[in-house]
């Protein structure tokens, strides 16, 4: 989660540490609807699955996974390896998963304004002829802050939070919607990006350059920060300017199997809806969801560790994102922005 200043926010909610569990038992009022094969992906996105990713991504091997930096690289390789293991179509750079782009000027690490950064895109294509060309994106920011002021001898800032539990979050729903019999009728495009904690740059370079034109993208729901605080809660930012509110009500209420509940943005004043990488969809026209968890006294701090995740919690909202994903990408209709919201958010950036 990008800082909206240099300063660290004070927006806190309640933090609960839990040790691993097991998945909660299932409702058959929510999961006899799906077919078998769609429930069998569902199952492959387990709490031990999401804390061995975190583990790796947010180790201290990493380095914190600056923008640029070595442990972002790292990063990216080993997401790159996943989704060529699950089968996706590269959609990066000359036929690769990695997609780069060039920073900033004056950024760390520049000597001669050529230092670039890795997005990492696969797709998975949709089973149907006809809307296969129409893309849902599911996004996390992959890089975090580095190092920082040392605290009792910890300068390693891991982002386990933020955003190494959304990033594996779209992992595991990589394998999950990969899995035979369980992609859906639209295509999906997963995408792990850079540079967010430094302005969003990561996202802002593949929504214009992205492998597909913009106007088939259907919708991004974007993950980031879902490992901490409240069991059984999960803030659902922008549900209010698209119909994929009501698409994620209506799933929610489907799945009570989940223990999730999603709930409205608490925060208003601190402007987060502008403050992760769907904003750079949303002012392209495209609808968002963003599944957040809120901070906590480790952001952007060395303790926000892989210790502190609550693997249990991230894999059931990871679950709730898997089956909204099925809905928008088997729905006859794509999703649509409210008048009001389009007017406010989109138009002013260029769009009609």
């Amino acid at each position: 989660m990008r800082l909206l200043v240099l300063a660290a926010v004070s927006v806190v909610v309640p933090c609960t540490v839990a040790a691993a569990q097991a998945p909660r038992p299932a409702s058959s009022r929510g999961l006899e609807a799906l077919s078998a094969d769609v429930r069998r992906g569902l199952e492959t996105i387990t709490p031990s699955d999401v804390r061995k990713r975190i583990e790796i991504i947010a180790d201290d091997s990493m380095g914190g996974r600056d923008t640029p930096s070595r442990g972002l690289e790292a990063t990216a390789r080993y997401i790159a390896s996943e989704f060529e293991r699950f089968g996706l179509a590269p959609a990066g750079d000359r036929g690769s998963f990695v997609q780069r782009y060039p920073l900033p000027t004056g950024q760390p690490g520049q000597t001669q304004s050529r230092v670039s950064a890795p997005n990492v895109v696969g797709v998975l294509e949709g089973s149907d002829p006809a809307l296969r060309n129409e893309y849902v994106v599911l996004s996390a920011h992959m890089d975090h802050v580095g190092y920082g002021r040392p605290v009792n001898g910890d300068s390693i800032y891991n982002g386990a939070d933020d955003d190494a539990s959304g990033t594996a979050g779209v992992i595991e729903l990589a394998e999950a919607l990969s899995r035979p019999g369980a992609r859906p009728k639209r295509s999906v495009i997963f995408l792990t990006v850079s540079g967010e904690e430094h302005g969003l740059w990561g996202s802002a370079y593949f929504s214009e350059h992205a492998p597909v034109p913009v106007s088939q993208i259907v919708a991004n729901l974007n993950i980031d920060m879902i490992g901490r605080n409240w069991k059984d809660t999960i803030v659902v930012i922008g549900k209010e300017h698209s119909d994929l509110g009501a698409t994620l009500d209506r799933v929610n209420r489907a799945h009570p199997e989940l223990g999730m509940r999603a709930i409205d943005d608490i925060w208003p004043d601190e402007n987060f809806y502008f403050r992760s990488d769907h904003y750079n969809f949303a002012r392209k026209g495209v609808p968002v969801l963003f599944f957040f968890n809120g901070t906590h006294p480790d952001y952007h701090g060395p303790d926000d560790e892989p210790s502190r995740i609550d693997a249990e919690k991230a894999s059931r909202i990871v679950r709730l994102v898997y089956l909204i994903t099925q809905d928008v990408g088997n729905a006859a209709t794509k999703p649509q922005w409210n008048a009001e919201s389009y007017k406010k958010i989109v138009r002013p950036n260029g769009r009609d």
